[in-house]
């Protein structure tokens, strides 16, 4: 068995090979370990799962260990969205949560997640101690369970039903009657996860006209990654500019990221979503507060910032950053450039539900295109164009990154280079014209990740170019 590494995102592995059930008991004994020393254990644990293969068995199996430790499980009843589970835990006041998720990953993969009290991811200093332990453990196992039907009649496992109190904290939050009135027409690809009967549901009986792909049952994905990203919505892309539809939207495999589609079936990247909602909220609906992106995510954010004379927070990747200072209530808005987003008052979890919805009633209100808004962003504070991409591992390695960063190249696709910032993993190069370069490898995949932004999308491809140069050791 290989040992167990926590990434961005919680603990991920290939199913059968990786992430087997010896593993999930020896991990959810260790976060047991963990709730037991820090006094967390008497409030009870969420307990959820995704749509992949064998998530609710998987599921039974940290129930089983939950339970031999003497600590409650909510358990969920079918597959249910990362956020719904976080919305959970902040409201039954548990101790944390479990969820069984590998969100986009390719489906032979799967995970499990460990968040804290407050909803939110837990934070690298909780997740190496519960990493460490499960190692520890992994050369002499040992751990206490009990049977399913020993859980149920000593009363440590309680099958709960998350939607309609989601359903309810989301609705404090969008305005649903903005949305109805303006009676729009919208595909909706739910990738066949989590996010079934949540946000085509709430969709519909906002008076949505909803043509939904991809809702029904497949732990293969039909083939692919659960990622909503541009290459894997053809279908919705279609169907958006056949049909006439006001809007496409899209969820990952646990509901956690988003997809837009622009009326004419143009994708819109996340990182511009972020800016325009945080823009909106401002403008619009009369909010103040600052924003937080990560490092890896677009500048325009800070570009609105500057507009309204708002803070920004740069984070590292992984939304537990940005979740702790939702906690903290220090921003009214957070997102990443892999499309998490999460609001203040909401839960401290990026939530791809929240985000199409935001989307939803920001057209239904301002009655025009995401383009056309985009538009006017871009004639209030400047443009800014953006990409990411990924890169199949070559020469480098972390010892390589570490060399790009000792020895940091003057100029990048001919734009000389201000600093050369370390951010853990990888290496971010801030340019002349406020144009940068990231290269990082993947905490979950055999990837390098490429990020650039430029001025306009020819200065923008000159970077990313130079940027796979360097990722292939070039």
């Amino acid at each position: 068995m290989s040992s167990i590494k926590f990434g961005t995102s919680g603990w991920r592995g290939i199913i059968a090979e990786d992430f087997t059930y010896e593993a999930v008991r020896i991990v959810t004994q260790s976060i047991a370990d963990y709730l037991k020393a820090y006094h967390e254990d008497k409030k009870g644990v969420v307990v959820g799962y995704d749509a992949r293969f064998m998530g609710d068995r998987f599921a039974s199996e940290v129930v089983k260990i939950l339970a031999g430790n003497g600590i409650k499980s909510f358990l969920t009843i079918g597959p249910t969205p990362t956020p719904a589970i976080s919305f959970e835990i902040i409201r039954r006041k548990a101790g944390g949560g479990i969820n069984i998720t590998a969100s986009h990953n390719p489906p032979e993969y799967n995970g499990l997640k460990f968040s804290s009290s407050s909803g939110e991811p837990a934070l690298p200093a909780v997740t190496r101690e519960i990493e460490q332990k499960a190692n520890e453990m992994l050369l002499e196992v040992a751990y206490s369970e009990l049977s399913m039907a020993d859980a149920r009649q000593k009363n440590l496992l309680e099958e709960i039903e998350p939607f309609h109190f989601y359903a309810e904290g989301l609705m404090q939050k969008i305005d649903m009657a903005v949305i109805k009135k303006a009676q729009l027409e919208i595909g909706v690809d739910l990738m066949y996860g989590a996010g079934r009967g949540y946000l085509d549901r709430i969709l519909e009986d906002a008076g949505c006209n909803i043509t939904a792909f991809h809702d029904h049952t497949d732990p293969s994905f039909g083939g692919r990654p659960p990622d909503p990203s541009e290459g894997n919505l053809a279908a919705l892309i279609k169907a958006v500019k056949e049909n006439g539809c006001d809007l496409g939207l899209a969820l990952d495999g646990d509901a956690d990221r988003f997809g837009i589609i622009d009326r004419d079936g143009a994708f819109i990247e996340p990182n511009y979503i972020l800016a325009m909602l945080f823009d909106y909220m401002i403008r619009v609906k009369g909010l103040s507060g600052g924003v937080a992106r990560s490092v890896a995510t677009s500048h325009l954010a800070d570009a609105v910032a500057r507009h309204y004379n708002m803070p920004v927070y740069e984070t590292p990747v992984g939304f537990k950053y940005i979740g702790e200072l939702i906690t903290t209530g220090k921003i009214l808005i957070g997102g990443e450039e892999s499309a998490g987003i999460s609001i203040r008052g909401h839960v401290p979890e990026k939530d791809g539900i929240l985000a199409c919805l935001l989307v939803t009633e920001m057209v239904a209100r301002e009655g025009k295109s995401l383009k056309e808004l985009l538009n006017n962003l871009y004639k209030r504070v400047g443009r800014l164009v953006t990409k990411r991409e990924n890169v199949q591992l070559g020469n480098i390695s972390r010892k390589g990154l570490v060399n790009l960063l000792n020895k940091s190249p003057k100029t990048i696709a001919g734009l000389s280079v201000k600093d050369a910032k370390d951010i853990g993993g990888g290496v971010k190069f801030l340019l002349e014209h406020g144009c940068w370069l990231l290269i990082r490898e993947s905490g979950t995949e055999p990837v390098v990740r490429l990020y650039g932004e430029a001025r306009d999308e020819d200065e923008l491809e000159r970077i990313m170019k130079a940027g796979r140069e360097m990722a292939l050791g070039k």
